[in-house]
């Protein structure tokens, strides 16, 4: 059975760090590449960066800088470490195949809330 679960999520002061992990599993767990989205209030969800089996990583112009996405492929786990957060930042957090669409399988994210 498919399935994603993402973690870490929570209320962080404004200039914090946080780490989200993304376990895969079932199919999911085969994929190449995974990739980690969010959905920020009243906005469409928005692919943030993607990194293969092999660890190359790519970003979207929007998050270089401040997300960092890693993989334990022993774990089938993605993370995304975000550091110096904002309130912008305020969103669900997703992970998935880069190519996913939203007809596709969703876990139910992780919220990040970045406020003081």
């Amino acid at each position: 059975q498919e399935q994603l679960v993402e973690s870490g999520g929570g209320l962080v002061q404004p200039g914090g760090s946080l780490i989200l992990s993304c376990a895969a599993s079932g199919s999911m767990a085969s994929f190449y590449a995974m990739g980690w989205y969010r959905q920020a209030p009243g906005k469409q969800r928005e692919l943030v960066a993607s990194i293969t089996r092999e660890g190359s990583t790519m970003y979207r112009n929007s998050f270089l800088g401040r997300f960092t996405i890693s993989g334990d492929n022993a774990k089938n786990t993605v993370y995304l470490q975000i550091d110096s957060l904002k309130p912008e930042d305020t969103a669900i957090y997703y992970c998935n195949k880069p190519t996913a669409s939203d007809m596709d399988y969703w876990g139910k994210g992780t919220l990040v809330t970045v406020s003081s």
